[in-house]
């Protein structure tokens, strides 16, 4: 795959439909992936973008809770349909419930906000990282690499196929658990190229959009990395379960931003994981929660 950001543009391009029995309803259709189901990023940013272009009065998406029911099958429909739950002044509820094949397959809550005047604080950002620019690739480091389950489908994916170029620190997990493992690690994310126009989103809301696409793909890795566990590990499944995000400020995704991670909790099977997300100046723009099923080849269906 080309490493370019038309990926997420395309996931993020939805087409109005009858509502039917909801005040909303849009289709989008999901990305290739060289798994058995689509994406979940794809998911939380279509129903992020379904639930936005019902906004009319200029607020702005602080936050989304959301549930994985099913999985959804790749390069298919899903329909988003959205539910106009409250209008304040001050702040707008939305409720969207995504389908395929006549089933419920993902659910959410977002909240906007229009925003009033207030005192400010923020956690900082971790210190002492390397730039971007000094870590290799994704492609650079598996240009010359081979193991476990990976297969040429999949090594071109994480090469290039995932619309942001993604670097970790202090090594990624793709084969085997490059550096210690340990509860912690970040990535520096940026799009391969400028985001395209999103038809229905402003600028802003399309950042928002892409914050919520890309934050999936590796926030379960700090609970594999201190289990040991690397994505081509044979019988590994991973599956995101429910997710919680915020959005605290607005900020460009066309440059480079931290995103800082750390396990909460492993057990019976599942993980929790907390990301941050920083420019590259130290302000924190947004916040992820995921549990994600975290199952191996020990583990029976």
């Amino acid at each position: 795959m080309s490493a370019t950001s038309q990926l997420f543009t395309d996931a993020v391009t939805l087409k109005p439909t009858a509502p039917e029995a909801f005040d909303a309803a849009f289709t989008a259709t999901t990305q290739p992936c060289p798994w058995p189901k689509a994406y979940g990023g794809d998911m939380v940013a279509q129903a992020l973008v379904a639930a936005v272009r019902t906004i009319t009065d200029g607020k702005a998406v602080h936050s989304m809770h959301s549930y994985f029911m099913r999985p959804v099958d790749i390069g298919a429909e899903v329909r988003y349909e959205v539910e106009v739950l409250r209008d304040g002044r001050g702040y707008s509820t939305r409720q969207v419930r995504a389908f395929q094949n006549d089933k419920p397959v993902y659910v959410c809550m977002a909240s906007f906000a229009a925003g009033e005047p207030s005192g400010s604080f923020q956690v900082t950002m971790p210190a002492d990282l390397p730039a971007p620019e000094t870590l290799p690739s994704s492609a650079e480091y598996l240009a010359d690499r081979s193991g476990g389950t990976m297969t040429e489908t999949s090594k071109a994916y994480w090469s290039g196929g995932r619309s942001f170029d993604m670097r970790h620190v202090p090594g990624p997990v793709y084969l085997t658990v490059e550096g210690e493992r340990s509860p912690h690690q970040a990535l520096w994310v940026k799009p391969y190229d400028a985001l395209r126009p999103v038809e229905g989103l402003t600028a802003e809301q399309r950042d928002s959009a892409a914050l919520a696409y890309v934050c999936d793909y590796t926030i379960l890795e700090p609970a594999m990395r201190v289990l040991g566990l690397a994505w081509a590990d044979e019988g590994l499944v991973t599956a995101s379960l429910d997710h919680a995000m915020w959005f605290h400020r607005p900020a460009s995704t066309d440059t480079w931003l931290l995103y800082a991670q750390d396990a909460v909790s492993v057990a019976d099977g599942r993980g929790i994981a907390a990301g941050r997300f920083f420019t590259p100046d130290g302000t924190l723009v947004a916040s992820v929660v995921q549990e994600g099923m975290i199952r191996t080849g020990q583990v029976s269906s």
